[in-house]
């Protein structure tokens, strides 16, 4: 259930690479390949290097995550012609950053994408990394951020989230901030209001910097949605616009 996956629509010249978040699988981002599937559109969802385990995620950080998602793509470039990128949290910052190096994507959709994490939270991560070292390696998750509770309850995540991996992320938010002026793919930009793990204002800061002609570029708030957007509450509004978005540019 938890594991990649491939929805390849024969024939089609079209595909988009399907990117999930940190101590995520590619579960959650397989509706938005089902809608992609339906249109005709082949999309892959791998799975990020180290999200097999905590301890295997405690080994890796975000050189690995980008250079997985870069073999990834040239895989998806051998079978399609013309591709496009979605990715949710830490998927998102990757399609941003993989935009970033390869301007002829078609398009991008940033799905609750962390530009940054609470500042309290955020150097709390870096200093409880620092001074406990080997003594603590991890702290504990308490399940996914989604509002639908029947969703939440059968949804795979890791238990734990490994604190060199956290400083890992915090590493990559810095880095994809500083290359948001250098991103000119079309570009659609959602996120819930209610997100507790990624704040709301990245959104609109992402649909700002980003250097995207204002007519090749939309921001999507989610009323009623948390974090995983993707399967929770509003998924259908998420799997139609984002269908929709890169429907009409592949």
């Amino acid at each position: 259930m938890d594991g990649p996956w491939e929805l390849v629509a024969d024939g089609s010249e079209r595909g988009v690479l399907c990117l999930h978040g940190f101590t995520g699988t590619p579960y959650e981002v397989r509706p938005l390949g089902e809608a992609l599937a339906a249109r005709g559109i082949t999309a892959v969802g791998p799975r990020l290097p180290g999200h097999e385990s905590v301890e295997a995620l405690a080994r890796t950080g975000w050189i690995d995550w980008l250079n997985a998602v870069e073999a990834e793509l040239a895989l998806l470039r051998r079978r399609c012609r013309r591709v496009a990128v979605a990715g949710l949290s830490l998927g998102g910052l990757l399609a941003l950053s993989l935009a970033r190096r390869h301007a002829d994507l078609r398009a991008l959709c940033s799905l609750s994408t962390p530009l940054w994490l609470p500042p309290a939270l955020a150097v709390g991560i870096r200093a409880l990394a620092y001074v406990t070292r080997a003594r603590l390696t991890s702290i504990p998750k308490a399940g996914a951020d989604i509002r639908d509770a029947a969703v939440k309850k059968v949804f795979p995540t890791l238990g734990a989230m490994p604190l060199a991996s956290l400083r890992s992320l915090l590493d990559l938010m810095t880095r994809v901030r500083a290359e948001l002026p250098h991103v000119r793919v079309p570009t659609l930009v959602m996120h819930g209001d209610g997100d507790h793990v990624a704040p709301p204002a990245c959104a609109g800061e992402i649909y700002r910097r980003i250097a995207t002609a204002p007519a090749d570029k939309r921001l999507v708030r989610l009323p009623r949605s948390f974090h995983v957007i993707t399967v929770d509450v509003e998924h259908e509004t998420v799997a139609r616009e984002v269908g929709d978005f890169i429907d009409q540019r592949l």
